[in-house]
C-alpha cells in the first residue's frame, strides 16, 4: 500500500518532534544549557522588540538615619531596559517529484523523512550555536546578538542593546588577559583569577561558565596537569569537555565545529543572560506547511525560529584576550 503525500509527512513529523528540536538546540551549546539549568530561557508572546529590564543605579533613598530625622523619599528612577531586536532562522526540507515516486512505500517514506528532518534539526542547531559568538552581522546583520556584541575587547566603544556603552559605565563588561603577551600555562591562571576577581560582586553574582577556544582551553589544560580536575557529570555527559574552577565549569568550544573566536575566553554569568526564542515561532513549521514551486516538481517544509540572545548584567560579564 503507497503512503500518501509525503510533504504532510514531513509537516507532521517536525511538528511532532517540535520539542524534540528545541531541546537539541539547547543541548548543543554550553551557554545554552547553562542558562536551561538556571531557567534563564525565557519565551517572548510579541512585542515590536524584545525587553529586558535591568537595574542601572542603586537607589539613592537608601540613608542613614537617627531619631526623627527626615527620611528621603524623592522619585528614583532605578530601572530602564535593553532592547534587542526579533531576528529569525529557517531551514526549508524539499522533497521532490521523483522522490515521492521513488520513497512510495510507506516504509521508505518514513527513512527518507526521518534523515531529512534530522539533518534540519542539527542544521538549525549549529546555525543557532554559531549566532550565540556572533555580533549580529552574519549575513548582512540577521543573526542573532550574541556574545561577539555582548562580551567585546573593547565594551566603551558601540551599542549593545540599545544602550551605548560610551556614555553609560554600567553597561561594560570586563576585559582580562595578559596584555601584549601570549597566554601560556604559566600566566594563565593568574589573569583567569584577575578577570574572575572583576566579574563578581560578593559572593554569589559570580562567573559560572567559561568558554575558551582551543588555544587558551590547552593554555588552561596544561596548567593543571596533572591533576586533571574535571567538570561535573551533567555537562560531560552532553559532550562538553570541561574543567572546574572557582566553582566555574571551563569548556572547549574551539576546534573543528567550535565557534569560539581563537585566542578568546568568555566568563560568564549566565544569571544575567537569556535565550528568548518566539512562544509562536520556535521550532515550527511556517503556514502553508506545504509549499508547492509553480514552476517545478517539488515541494518543501520549512522550519522557523524567532527570537534573541538577551543581557541584562554586562558588567558581570568577562572578556579574555589571549
Amino acid at each position: 500500500m503507497a503512503f500518501p503525500n509525503v510533504t504532510d509527512l514531513v509537516a507532521t513529523t517536525i511538528e511532532y518532534r517540535g520539542g524534540e528540536i528545541r531541546d537539541n538546540v539547547t543541548a548543543n551549546n554550553a551557554v545554552l544549557t547553562q542558562m536551561k539549568e538556571g531557567d534563564r530561557i525565557e519565551e517572548v508572546s510579541g512585542g515590536v522588540v524584545i525587553f529586558e529590564e535591568l537595574s542601572f543605579q542603586a537607589n539613592g533613598n537608601a540613608q542613614w538615619y537617627s531619631g526623627q530625622d527626615l527620611l528621603s523619599i524623592a522619585q528614583q528612577d532605578v530601572i530602564s531596559a535593553a532592547q534587542y531586536p526579533w531576528k529569525q532562522a529557517a531551514c526549508a526540507v524539499i522533497v521532490t517529484g521523483l522522490e515521492k515516486i521513488q520513497n512510495s512505500g510507506k516504509h521508505a517514506i518514513i527513512d527518507l523523512v526521518t534523515g531529512r528532518v534530522g539533518v534540519a534539526k542539527a542544521s538549525m542547531a549549529n546555525l543557532i550555536a554559531q549566532g550565540l559568538y556572533s555580533d549580529g552581522t552574519l549575513q548582512g546583520g540577521k543573526s542573532i546578538n550574541g556574545l561577539g556584541t555582548a562580551v567585546v575587547a573593547n565594551p566603551a566603544v558601540g551599542i549593545y542593546g540599545n544602550i551605548d556603552g560610551a556614555q553609560w559605565p554600567f553597561w561594560r563588561n570586563q576585559v582580562g588577559g595578559p596584555g601584549g603577551q601570549t597566554t601560556t600555562a604559566a600566566n594563565i591562571q593568574a589573569n583567569m583569577n584577575l578577570l574572575y576577581a572583576k566579574c563578581s560582586r560578593g559572593g554569589k553574582d559570580v562567573p559560572n561558565l567559561i568558554l575558551y577556544d582551543a588555544n587558551l582551553y590547552a593554555a588552561f589544560e596544561a596548567s593543571l596537569q596533572p591533576l586533571q580536575r574535571f567538570t561535573e557529570a551533567k555537562l560531560g555527559q552532553l559532550g562538553f569537555q570541561g574543567y572546574r574552577y572557582k566553582g566555574a565549569d571551563v569548556v572547549l568550544d574551539g576546534g573543528i565545529g567550535g565557534f569560539c573566536p581563537g585566542w578568546t575566553g568568555f566568563f560568564l554569568n549566565t544569571k544575567y543572560l537569556k535565550y528568548r526564542p518566539s512562544s509562536e515561532r520556535n521550532m515550527v513549521t511556517l503556514s502553508p506547511e506545504n509549499r508547492y514551486a509553480l514552476n517545478q516538481d517539488v515541494s518543501a517544509t520549512v522550519l522557523a525560529w524567532a527570537g534573541n540572545a538577551t543581557c541584562s548584567g554586562r558588567m558581570f560579564q568577562g572578556y579574555f584576550n589571549g
